[in-house]
C-alpha cells in the first residue's frame, strides 16, 4: 500500500512542478495561446485533486501505527494544492485584467487622461472652496453689521426714553433692571 503512496507522491511532485510552471507563463502569454493555457491548467490542477484524493483513500488503509507520517505529509499536500490554486487565480485575474482592456481598448494614454482630468476637477473643487469660504466670511460680516445696527438702535431708544420718559428702570419694573 506504501508504494502506491509513493508513487502518487511522485506523480504529485512531477505534476506541481508542470504547474507551478505553466501559471508563471499565463500573464505573460496573449490570445489564444493565454487560453489554451488556461485550460491546461485547469485540467492539470484536476488531475492534482485526484491524486490528492488516491492518496487520501490509501492512507484510510494504512494501519493505524503507521497513518501519522502519512496523514501529515497528506497536509502538507493539501496545503500545497490551494497554494497553486491560489497562484493560479492569481495568474488568472491579471489574464481577465488584459482581457478587459482589450474589450474596453484602454491603452497607456487613458491614465494621462484620467490623471489630467483629476487634476482639473482638483483645481475646479479647491476654487468652489475658496468661493464658498469668501461667501461664509461676507455672511459672517453682515450678521455681524446686523447685530452692531441692532444694538446701536437700542441704545438710541433707551437713551431716548430716558431723556423723554425719566428713568428706564421705571418702565422695566418686575422685570431686569438696566444700570448705566
Amino acid at each position: 500500500m506504501s508504494s502506491d503512496f509513493e508513487s502518487y507522491e511522485q506523480d504529485f511532485a512531477v505534476l506541481t512542478a508542470e504547474v507551478t510552471g505553466r501559471i508563471g507563463k499565463v500573464p505573460k502569454l496573449v490570445g489564444d495561446e493565454k487560453k489554451q493555457m488556461v485550460a491546461n491548467v485547469e485540467k492539470q490542477l484536476e488531475e492534482a485533486r485526484e491524486l490528492l484524493e488516491q492518496m487520501e483513500l490509501e492512507v484510510r488503509e494504512i494501519p493505524p501505527q503507521s497513518r501519522g507520517m502519512y496523514s501529515s505529509r497528506m497536509r502538507s499536500y493539501k496545503q500545497e494544492m490551494g497554494k497553486l490554486e491560489a497562484d493560479f487565480k492569481r495568474s488568472r485575474i491579471a489574464y481577465s485584467d488584459e482581457v478587459r482592456n482589450e474589450l474596453l481598448g484602454d491603452d497607456g494614454n487613458s491614465s494621462e487622461n484620467q490623471r489630467a482630468h483629476l487634476l482639473d476637477n482638483t483645481e475646479r473643487l479647491e476654487r468652489s472652496s475658496r468661493r464658498l469660504e469668501a461667501g461664509y466670511q461676507i455672511a459672517v460680516e453682515t450678521e455681524m453689521v446686523i447685530m452692531l445696527t441692532s444694538i446701536t438702535h437700542l441704545h438710541i431708544s433707551v437713551v431716548i426714553s430716558e431723556k423723554y420718559g425719566g428713568s428706564t428702570n421705571v418702565y422695566l419694573q418686575g422685570r431686569h433692571t438696566f444700570q448705566y
